[in-house]
């Protein structure tokens, strides 16, 4: 009887192994130690997958970083919009502003380890027999 296969959504959410969907990407909980934002495990603790495909792989967060900002100012803006309003005769566009690039300052650690996750689910799938077949190899 095979096991159940991990939620996609909630394994990008916690920040898990692409491959396996079990272990930890990150060595710290933390995204706010900002000395060890970035800490990653060279490869999974559980199915040993190596998440540094090749020397640069990760200069394309930028873009997935890019996106989910973009994404989180058009979900705040809509937010102001239904629940205060927008108008140009007051300040409450200014006002959104101000609030969303707060927002965005303090949640920017968190967005960039996400855009890491989100990043290496592009190149890494899942397998769901990772105990018995080898990791994918990346050759650079």
């Amino acid at each position: 009887m095979s096991a159940k296969k991990p939620n996609y959504l909630l394994s990008i959410l916690s920040m898990n192994c692409p491959r396996c969907r079990k272990g930890k990407l990150f060595k710290n909980y933390s995204a706010y130690n900002f000395k060890h934002t970035f800490d990653m495990h060279e490869e999974c603790p559980v199915c040993k997958q190596k998440y540094n495909m090749e020397p640069g792989f990760w200069y394309g967060t930028g873009y997935v970083s890019y996106a989910l900002a973009v994404a989180f100012s058009v979900a705040t803006f809509i937010a102001w919009w239904v629940l205060i309003g927008i108008s140009v005769s007051d300040n409450r566009v200014l006002w959104w502003l101000l609030t969303n690039s707060i927002l965005l300052i303090v949640l920017q650690p968190v967005l960039m380890r996400l855009s890491r996750t989100i990043y290496v689910y592009f190149f890494v799938k899942y397998d769901e027999h990772y105990e018995t077949n080898e990791p994918r190899k990346f050759d650079y």
